[in-house]
């Protein structure tokens, strides 16, 4: 649970960091303000609260489906949990950073899948373990094994080697499609083990 504080603090901080001290940094280009469409702040609340209802609602369905077919398919759960859900759960934000890489707009597609996976490390995994305390079978914790670990390590190693020279090209995604099947099928090809 201590885990989870400390990384829903580092959460907030960085929201902080982005948002308020160093926002300069963040800043894109920007669309002309004849071009940007004005919304009230009650539409856009209703609109993310009908979203996330949907998510949530189609993630039931997901999840449902995904299980007994992972089963039949003899998938172990960590490759279902790692890349089976993974895709499917971010296909939104995929799409958009290929959209945005298409459009050779790579610092935005950078930031979105980084920023992706910033939130669901330092937010959802928290916010999910302490949510457990109330909900569900039994508590959650944040104790991963040690390959799981080395691959967390190893892909923000890349990301670094990756956003650190601030250039793209067709190799370096290659690069990082290679290094995502090898992950993958190191995931596939092993043998299911329980929890604890």
């Amino acid at each position: 649970m201590r885990r989870s504080a400390v990384l829903l603090a580092v959460y907030l901080l960085f929201l902080s960091f982005t948002l308020f001290t160093h926002s300069a940094l963040f800043v894109g280009s920007q669309v002309p303000a004849e071009d940007q469409g004005r919304v009230s702040s009650g539409r856009a609340a209703l609109v993310l609260a009908g979203a996330t209802a949907g998510i949530a609602w189609m993630s039931e369905i997901m999840v449902g489906s995904i299980e007994p077919m992972a089963n039949e398919l003899g998938l172990n759960n960590v490759f279902v949990g790692v890349f089976a859900v993974a895709i499917v759960g971010n296909a939104a934000e995929h799409s958009t950073a290929i959209s945005a890489a298409l459009k050779n707009r790579m610092d935005l597609a950078l930031s979105i899948a980084i920023g992706s996976s910033i939130q669901v490390a330092l937010f959802v995994a928290p916010v999910l373990v302490l949510a457990s305390l109330w909900l569900g079978p039994g508590p959650m914790d944040l104790a991963f094994p040690a390959g799981l670990v080395l691959t967390v390590l190893l892909s923000v190693l890349i990301t670094g080697q990756v956003a650190g020279d601030g250039r793209a090209d067709w190799l370096k995604g290659v690069q990082l499609l290679a290094v995502y099947l090898v992950l993958g099928l190191t995931f596939f090809f092993l043998p299911s083990v329980s929890s604890h």
